[in-house]
């Protein structure tokens, strides 16, 4: 890693957020955004993106790198996407599979992270107005190490019938996220940061990671702080959700976490995420799931994507279109509920509300059926 990486791992976080990418294209006025559509539902709700920006003439243009996971030339359309990334600062990308077997390649989505550095994901769990959940009121942001511990990919068999896995966890990465999440949590007017670990069994590993949690929340006297138990965590998740506010995780329970919070909001389709480094920043669904066994039943919801590029258009600094479409997504859901409320419990009202919601939310409608209905809240 070069000298000027290191370096940087220690300037604030909270002002890296708030610069303008050095790298990013931009031409008389537009900006360029790297696109991978990736597999399962990705080309599907990237699509969605497009229909919606095209529409609300953002100035946006996309340069799409689109290839699978599973390809044999994979590796070296990832080193593409990684140059065009590097070129343009910014990207939208849905989720690339990884074959499974122990014979398998390393996960490209991992790789990505990697090489561009984008130590943190952000998984914005909240639950949407309208939509019956188990639970109301749910209000998580998941900040999970993004480029270690398990996901490291450092195996190998000691003995016939005998594999064994290194989990790295270094304090310069945990300091770092840590430090992201306290910063994250200012600025967003947040009360509480929760470090979820399992240091008492890792307790070298998991150990360090939760004294640098500890040791960052000194810096924050006006942010509430708690440590928690992965497997007690996982519990209050599902029992007592309105108890966290922002959590911060290693990278393995950071997934698991992230996960159980798509699932108490509505699904994987309904939640908006994002990766982050010092130099660049990706956007992509926050629950990482590809949606295989829905791939081309245009069943997918469209409001976990649009609502992560609704946040990439703030990052760039076009506010003026972001502001619109999360209005645009709010409506949507609120319309559907308002349709059921004020017109009774008749089999043309619940059409009605089917009608604006694709099936894991409890609708009927497609995704572009959905996409057409966000357009007609935003077109211009």
């Amino acid at each position: 890693m070069s000298a000027a990486k290191i370096a940087r791992r220690f300037v604030s976080s909270a002002s890296a957020a708030s610069h303008t990418l050095s790298g990013m294209t931009k031409y008389g006025g537009r900006r360029t955004v790297t696109l991978i559509p990736g597999d399962g539902v990705g080309p599907e709700l990237t699509a969605s993106v497009q229909r919606v920006f095209s529409a609300m003439k953002v100035p946006v243009d996309f340069e799409e790198i689109s290839f699978h996971g599973a390809d044999e030339d994979a590796r070296l359309r990832l080193d593409e996407a990684i140059t065009s990334l590097q070129r343009n600062g910014v990207g939208l990308k849905g989720v690339l599979s990884t074959p499974r077997g122990r014979a398998t390649k390393k996960s490209l989505n991992m790789e990505l992270r990697t090489e561009l550095d984008l130590f943190a994901n952000v998984i914005v769990c909240k639950t949407p107005q309208g939509i019956a959940t188990r639970h109301t009121d749910v209000d998580i942001v998941i900040v999970r190490q993004n480029t270690e511990a398990e996901y490291s990919g450092l195996e190998h068999e000691v003995a016939p019938g005998v594999v064994e896995s290194l989990k790295v966890i270094s304090r310069d990465e945990s300091m770092r996220i840590a430090k992201f999440a306290f910063d994250y949590a200012t600025r967003n007017g947040r009360k509480k940061v929760t470090a979820v670990h399992k240091a008492n069994i890792m307790k070298q590993g998991d150990g360090l990671f939760l004294q640098c949690c500890r040791e960052v929340s000194e810096l924050y006297p006006e942010i509430a702080f708690e440590a928690m138990i992965v497997d007690n965590c996982s519990m209050q998740l599902v029992s007592n959700p309105q108890q966290f506010d922002v959590m911060v995780t290693p990278n393995l329970y950071g997934n698991i976490v992230g996960n159980i919070g798509a699932g108490l909001v509505g699904g994987a389709g309904m939640v908006p995420g994002f990766n982050f480094g010092p130099d660049y920043a990706v956007f992509e669904p926050g629950a990482r799931q590809i949606g295989e066994g829905i791939k081309g039943t245009h069943k997918a919801s469209p409001l976990g994507m649009l609502a992560s590029s609704a946040m990439m258009l703030k990052h760039i600094g076009f506010d003026s279109y972001a502001e619109p479409l999360e209005q645009a997504l709010k409506d949507l859901v609120s319309d559907a509920t308002v349709s059921v409320a004020q017109l009774g419990t008749t089999v043309d009202d619940t059409m009605i509300f089917a009608s604006l919601l694709t099936p894991d939310i409890g609708g009927t409608a497609t995704t572009e059926e959905v996409t057409d209905a966000i357009i007609d809240r935003v077109a211009v």
